[in-house]
């Protein structure tokens, strides 16, 4: 998994406990996510709105429990961005 994955993971996780929830991702994204793509984190592309942020969560949340675990999220993004 890559650098980029977890640079990525930790600044969505807002109250880091090591897990994101949908709200985390969603505002996160939203928040930070011009300033994550400026730095190159994540690509301009991978910035959406909200309906596209939850859709990213639902792709990543592999066993349905409604949080992402770092290797759920590592894998979609690893995946999704090319990394």
């Amino acid at each position: 998994m890559s650098d980029k994955a977890r640079t990525l993971f930790d600044a969505l996780d807002l109250d880091h406990d090591g897990t994101l929830t949908r709200a985390e991702v969603i505002d996160a994204l939203r928040v930070k996510g011009p300033t994550l793509a400026a730095r190159g984190v994540i690509p301009y592309w991978g910035v959406g709105n909200e309906d596209e942020s939850s859709a990213l969560f639902d792709e990543a949340d592999q066993n349905g429990d409604r949080v992402l675990s770092f290797e759920e999220f590592a894998t979609l993004v690893d995946r999704r961005f090319g990394w």
